[in-house]
């Protein structure tokens, strides 16, 4: 029986296993095409992990009046624990003349998902994230798949092409149908003269 036995384990310790699902999380956020190629047991691993950190940037996103900073605040501090820390130790290693190291990829992530995302998935109640399998990879025979964010701008796109291409084919339609109704006309015109 599988009583409370709820997640995969990866193969990994519980603090490989979290932190990897934090690389995970900050890959994909900060992906350019809102997408990455990982294996079917570590995208359905993270699909839940991720959908939970997405889930507190639409709640800052709705939040309204004097409670939005505060209860902002407190959003990205928890969100922030679904991705790595930034550089913790960044004053000591800055000395007078040197610039500074840049911030993590995990601050980067957090500031996308509330600056952006939030704002993206504000009207939308779940399912974030879509999971597309690939097929086998040559090497080690793993299953891969490609977990990506839904409505992104390239699938924004294509449904804008889509809608074009259906408008244009509806008017060639209407066209031919005007030009046979006119030839059939025609045709009765020089039928009926004679």
């Amino acid at each position: 029986m599988r009583h409370l036995k709820a997640h995969r384990k990866l193969g990994r310790t519980t603090e490989h296993r979290i932190s990897m699902l934090r690389n995970l999380a900050t890959s994909l956020i900060n992906s350019r095409e809102d997408r990455i190629v990982t294996t079917l047991p570590k995208a359905k691993e993270l699909r839940p992990f991720v959908e939970k950190a997405i889930t507190l940037s639409r709640r800052a996103a709705s939040l309204e009046g004097d409670a939005s900073e505060v209860g902002g605040l407190h959003l990205r501090r928890q969100a922030a624990g679904f991705f790595h820390a930034g550089n913790y130790r960044r004053a000591l290693a800055t000395r007078r003349g040197q610039t500074p190291p840049p911030r993590t990829a995990g601050v980067a992530a957090i500031r996308r998902l509330f600056d952006e995302l939030g704002e993206r998935f504000k009207d939308r109640p779940g399912g974030y994230t879509r999971i597309i399998k690939m097929g086998r990879r040559t090497g080690d025979g793993a299953e891969l798949a490609i977990i990506e964010l839904v409505d992104n701008p390239r699938e924004k796109e294509a449904q804008a092409n889509s809608r074009k291409r259906a408008k244009g084919s509806i008017k060639k339609k209407a066209e031919q149908a005007k030009a046979t109704e006119t030839a059939a006309d025609t045709r009765e015109e020089g039928v009926s003269e004679e």
